[in-house]
């Protein structure tokens, strides 16, 4: 290299020359560092403190479900969703509102809420959920059909046991006991474990009497 062949006084005005054409682009790399690592750190602090404020509003709202206190869960959850949309704290408040709707007697309003996080929410587990959920409510509306439309639309995953379960509620609502009875039997056989395999085989008992108890009739009024 040239600078090899230079003299030390030489070299040295090399350097300050350098310095002095470089300096402006090299004192503006450190400023635009050392501001960029700053705005970094507030960045970061001001994530976690929206972070810990939603995190402390779901432990008050989570305690007012568990204290039978209603109507403070939902103004919380309420404000969940106000100042924290885009957090899963809203997704929770939002299966928080659509439970007590349907635990007093509201199902038709927890279509909403549910619906929102069944199609919007960015947890995927939580999307299967409110499906799931929703599938339900529209069996409780006497709405089997689209409850099984509902659950069409989606891709059951470690939740086949459960898809198979709310898809039998839906089709014994359609009086359709043998394809009740077959979603059953494919919820106790799915692997998840995500269904009650003692509630499920209380169906599958249910449903067997009731076709024994159909057959029964069906051979007193041969003439």
């Amino acid at each position: 290299m040239a600078e090899e062949y230079l003299t030390d006084d030489e070299q040295l005005e090399a350097v300050k020359r350098a310095f002095t054409e470089y300096a402006p682009w090299i004192l503006g790399g450190i400023v635009l560092g050392v501001g960029g690592w700053f705005g970094y750190q507030r960045y970061q602090s001001h994530r976690n403190e929206v972070a810990f404020r939603a995190a402390d509003q779901f432990s008050q709202m989570t305690a007012a479900l568990q204290m039978n206190d209603p109507t403070k869960s939902l103004q919380i959850a309420d404000g969940l969703i106000k100042d924290f949309p885009s957090s899963p704290y809203a997704d929770q408040a939002q299966l928080t509102i659509a439970r007590i709707d349907v635990e007093t007697g509201k199902s038709a309003d927890a279509v909403a809420p549910l619906t929102q996080v069944m199609n919007n929410s960015k947890d995927a587990e939580l999307r299967q959920i409110a499906r799931l959920r929703l599938a339900r409510v529209l069996i409780d509306q006497s709405k089997p059909d689209d409850a099984i439309k509902t659950l069409a639309a989606g891709t059951p995953g470690s939740f086949a046991g459960r898809y198979h379960e709310v898809h039998g509620d839906a089709l014994h609502a359609k009086k359709d006991d043998p394809g009740a009875i077959a979603e059953y039997s494919a919820a106790l056989g799915a692997s998840d474990g995500g269904a009650d395999s003692a509630r499920l085989q209380l169906k599958l008992a249910d449903l067997a009497s009731n076709e024994k108890a159909g057959l029964a009739s069906n051979e007193k009024a041969k003439p």
